[in-house]
C-alpha cells in the first residue's frame, strides 16, 4: 500500500508540474506576441490567448477528474496565469 501511495503522490506532483509548465508556455507565448505586436487588442492575439487558456482549462479539468490535482490547485494555476497575463498586458499598454 505504501508503494501505491508514493506512485499516486508522484503522479499528482507530475500532473501539477506539467500543468504549471503549460501555463508558463502560454505566458511566454503571449509575452512574445505582445513584444512583437503594437496593439494588444489585435484579434490574432485575443484568439490565441482564448484558445490557449481554454486548452489549459480543459487540461486542468481533466486532471481534476482523474484526481491528479484538486480543484483549488487548478484554480491557483489559472489565477496565477491570469495575473501574469494581466501584468504583461498592463506593461505593454503603458509603454
Amino acid at each position: 500500500m505504501h508503494v501505491h501511495m508514493e506512485t499516486v503522490t508522484d503522479s499528482r506532483e507530475q500532473a501539477y508540474a506539467v500543468l504549471k509548465a503549460d501555463a508558463e508556455k502560454i505566458r511566454q507565448l503571449i509575452e512574445v506576441q505582445m513584444d512583437n505586436l503594437t496593439m494588444p487588442q489585435c484579434p490574432l492575439y485575443e484568439e490565441v490567448l482564448d484558445t490557449q487558456m481554454f486548452g489549459l482549462s480543459r487540461e486542468i479539468d481533466f486532471a481534476i477528474r482523474l484526481n491528479l490535482i484538486d480543484e483549488q490547485a487548478g484554480k491557483h494555476i489559472m489565477n496565477e496565469l491570469e495575473r501574469k497575463l494581466s501584468a504583461l498586458h498592463e506593461r505593454t499598454v503603458n509603454q
